[in-house]
């Protein structure tokens, strides 16, 4: 449950403003100031920062149809405005932080248009600030939303790092092109500022409402595009269905001067409402291991079978390893019958309660819990939601009967099937799905690990169950993806993209490069770059994913995984460049040691590493590090491994081979 250490002091100023249509509210340190303006009756902001340009005036507003009336150009005017300032602390069950501060002033600017009315409410933060939209209760009650007019009009044209908006459950390469030369892309946007300036494009709480996406516009500008619904396979000019009062999802910047600054924000957590569950104790955040990456590489099978890999026999061998190793659970796909359907040899559906003949689950349960260690349940959907929806409080019963407070939920189909009919997995209707999903297993005392997911968006600071997402495009494509695998350059720059949006399940710790089903397609890593990213992909239900054998043949190098956590005090970006290289250092939430994890692309390269974020003291240093003849593609498990005692003055310098990577622990002496 979150604790509120600070008090918040609110400063209300109402006034009429017939007479008046320009608006300004700051940032609680100056350096940002927002303008909102009504321009021929239609409300417009705009952004400066230290007194430079931002954003110039950019339209907004919602399109919506009101009975037989389309809400288009309405001529809005100003009815009053309320200012607010925040500046209060709050507890993470667990995060990236463990304390984090909202400090933030805000301006509610309310309108009306005859008897329709509509707020818009602003947040200014000292790095970056949000808006969004309410409607109050009024005499509209059902109506359809159509458009949103939401424009970022940019004074100088951005560099931006995105992945196209039809990209299937957001597993793409980011890629960085000037605005201009871009079409619809997947919110979140990473933008390189002419000025040298960095900033975060996204949105927060994202409840009942579609899925947002940008489009590239003339003259610098980014409009909206919302996930619209489908009815009979069609995509329909309808974006949302909508029962007044309502409020939309914030729509945020991050705008900061280097990328440790933009790394180190909170606010899309801040615009996220605080802790529903009261009782969060049995929250865990855990590493696990798998019985995944085998089907993964084709060496077994989800479904029944000569080469069935969740049965009981390989079951016992996972969970014994991971006692023995500090894991706190393990994860089972192919448990269940259904699988059959799933590959296409026939027409049934998943059942989340039936094992199949040779997975034993009542004395695996027994000896899971003799063993201190977990299972992590898998429901893989096939995008059938509605039958999903109507099996959660059976599923989730027999999970909880069973022992297991963890599920990785999946959604395997271009389109979800929802009770509304077929729907793309980021429209309003999934996103009510999924929203059932995490509240329904809150009920049971069940974590969700959520799989072709829409893009998170700070929801779990209200139910911190929902712990991780996947929305990535992850390990698992280095098994099978017919390019080849994903680059170097790929883990460089999911930190400063995809993960910004929040934790991501991409399944770090291969320690076996060959593959001999498709001898094209690998790894593109280091041994030791695999070790780094359990430290700069950041998860609370951290999966180590390759098999035991791999693991027991790198025993020195398998103690990192194995002393890694996986909830943090602290964290800070070091030193990095989008797509080029990352040096993360994160301090563990339950004692004094720092871990440090570093990453390059395609090119070797020297790091330099103050030790200065390190307390007084002497501190012992075990070094994970690249050998000087390791390389990704000839050579990647050439690994040194090296221990010294460090203190805060000092400084490390450390040789990352292409693709390479360096994992460190420090330990107070």
């Amino acid at each position: 449950m979150y604790n509120f250490i600070n008090r918040t002091l609110i400063c209300l100023a109402c006034f009429a403003l017939a007479a008046c249509s320009t608006h300004k509210v700051s940032s609680p340190d100056g350096t940002l100031t927002l303008d909102f303006q009504l321009r021929q009756g239609r409300p417009a902001y705009s952004l400066v920062c230290n007194e430079k340009d931002i954003l110039l005036p950019s339209p907004m507003g919602l399109v919506l149809l009101a009975g037989e009336d389309t809400l288009r150009h309405l001529k809005w005017s100003v009815q009053s405005v309320t200012f607010a300032s925040a500046d209060t602390t709050w507890e993470t069950v667990w995060g990236e932080e463990h304390f984090i501060r909202d400090n933030h002033n805000e301006m509610k600017v309310c309108l009306a248009d005859g008897e329709i009315r509509m707020n818009i409410v602003f947040r200014l933060f000292n790095d970056g600030f949000a808006f969004r939209y309410e409607f109050p209760e009024q005499d509209m009650t059902d109506i359809i939303l159509l458009d949103e007019l939401t424009e970022y009009i940019f004074a100088e044209e951005p560099q931006i790092w995105s992945i196209p908006w039809q990209t299937e459950y957001y597993e793409g390469l980011y890629t960085k092109a000037s605005l201009h030369e871009k079409d619809t892309m997947c919110s979140p946007l990473t933008l390189e500022m002419p000025d040298g300036m960095y900033a975060f494009l996204h949105e927060a709480n994202v409840t009942d409402y579609p899925c947002q996406n940008l489009y590239s516009r003339a003259d610098n500008s980014l409009g909206t595009y919302l996930t619209p619904w489908m009815r009979d396979g069609r995509v329909l000019d309808h974006k949302a269905y909508l029962t007044v009062p309502f409020v939309t999802p914030w729509r945020f910047m991050i705008l900061t001067n280097t990328l440790p600054e933009l790394m180190a924000s909170r606010i899309m957590l801040n615009l996220n409402e605080p802790c529903r569950i009261e009782d969060t104790s049995w929250i865990k955040p855990m590493k696990f291991i798998g019985i995944w990456w085998s089907m993964h590489m084709k060496e077994w099978t989800w479904s029944q079978g000569a080469r069935h890999g969740a049965t009981t026999e390989n079951m016992r061998r996972y969970l014994k390893f991971a006692a023995e190793n500090g894991f706190g659970g393990v994860l089972a796909e192919g448990w269940n019958t259904g699988w059959e359907g799933y590959e296409g040899i026939n027409n049934d559906r998943f059942s989340f309660v039936t094992p199949y003949p040779d997975y034993d689950m009542d004395a695996l349960s027994a000896y899971a819990g003799e063993l201190g260690v977990n299972i992590i349940c898998h429901h893989e959907t096939s995008g059938r939601a509605d039958e999903y929806e109507a099996d959660l409080d059976t599923a989730y019963r027999f999970m909880q009967l069973h022992g297991m407070p963890a599920v990785k939920t999946g959604y395997v189909s271009p389109l979800i099937r929802t009770r509304d009919g077929y729907q793309f997995n980021r429209s309003q209707g999934v996103v009510r799905h999924y929203r059932k999903v995490i509240e329904t297993a809150a009920k049971y005392h069940i974590s969700i690990d959520n799989h072709e997911p829409a893009m998170p968006s700070g929801l779990q600071r209200t139910y911190p169950n929902l712990m991780t997402q996947e929305g990535i495009r992850g390990q698992e494509w280095n098994a099978w993806a017919q390019d080849g695998g994903s680059p170097c350059s790929h883990v460089c720059t999911l930190p400063f993209t995809r993960m910004m949006a929040g934790p991501a399940d991409y399944t770090p710790g291969v320690f076996a490069f060959e593959n001999p089903i498709i001898p094209g397609t690998r790894v593109h890593s280091t041994l030791c770059n695999q070790l780094a990213l359990f430290v700069i992909l950041y998860s609370p239900l951290q999966m180590a994913c390759d098999k035991i054998e791999n693991y027991e043949k790198h025993p020195a190098e398998f103690q990192f995984i194995r002393d890694v956590p996986c909830d943090w005090k602290q964290s800070r970006l070091l030193d990095g460049k989008i797509g080029e290289y990352v040096v993360m250092a994160r301090q563990d939430r339950h004692s004094e040691d720092w871990f440090i994890g570093a990453v390059t692309n395609e090119d070797a390269r020297g790091i330099t590493i103050p030790l200065s974020f390190l307390s007084e003291g002497e501190w012992k240093a075990t070094i994970y590090a690249d050998a000087p003849d390791a390389d990704w593609q000839n050579n990647p498990y050439a690994t040194t491994i090296a221990t010294q005692n460090v203190s805060a003055s000092d400084t490390l310098n450390i040789h990352l081979a292409t693709g390479g990577g360096c994992a460190i622990r420090f330990v107070k002496q």
